[in-house]
């Protein structure tokens, strides 16, 4: 079983994504992890990533996917903001991946990108991230205002109806 959760910066993909996958049992794996240097050095300087930037990061996680589905599954937090870069992340599955797409306010998700500390992404992309998102007609589209932990049992109840 494959997993995507996915969604613009700041809606939690990292918290929830964990948190699924140490309930279903399944390695836990960050998008952000895969990112060349070059990637984390543009958003670092408050530029945001256009497609030529993203697609060799896309075809590497396509990679690992069909790696994870072999070994038994995976939980995968990406933004996965486009529609094509979905198709690029499920390109070489053989099994239907499962899209769980979180979403929130604005005001939320720069609340919560304003709080953290470390992590390469500034709120100043967020809007960046905002225009280029396409919510897909498939998969779960969860709002991000409850817990993490209700968020988590929310899918994971969806997962035992399919």
């Amino acid at each position: 079983m494959i997993l995507i959760v996915c969604g613009v910066s700041g809606t939690g993909k990292s918290t929830i994504g964990s948190q699924l996958a140490k309930k279903l049992e399944l390695p836990f794996y960050d998008g952000d992890d895969f990112h060349p240097e070059s990637n984390v050095q543009k958003m670092q300087s408050g530029t945001p990533l256009n497609d030529k930037d993203r697609q060799p990061w896309l075809a590497s996680l396509a990679k690992h996917i069909a790696s994870w589905e072999i070994d038994g599954g995976a939980v995968l937090a990406c933004s996965a903001l486009k529609e094509s870069y979905r198709k690029i992340l499920a390109s070489s599955t053989n099994t239907q991946v499962n899209w769980i797409m979180l979403n929130g306010s604005r005001e939320l998700l720069i609340e919560r990108l304003d709080s953290r500390s470390g992590h390469f992404f500034d709120s100043s992309l967020l809007d960046s991230q905002l225009n280029t998102l396409e919510l897909p007609e498939y998969g779960w589209l969860i709002d991000i205002k409850g817990t993490p932990e209700e968020i988590v049992n929310t899918v994971s109840a969806r997962l035992q109806d399919i």
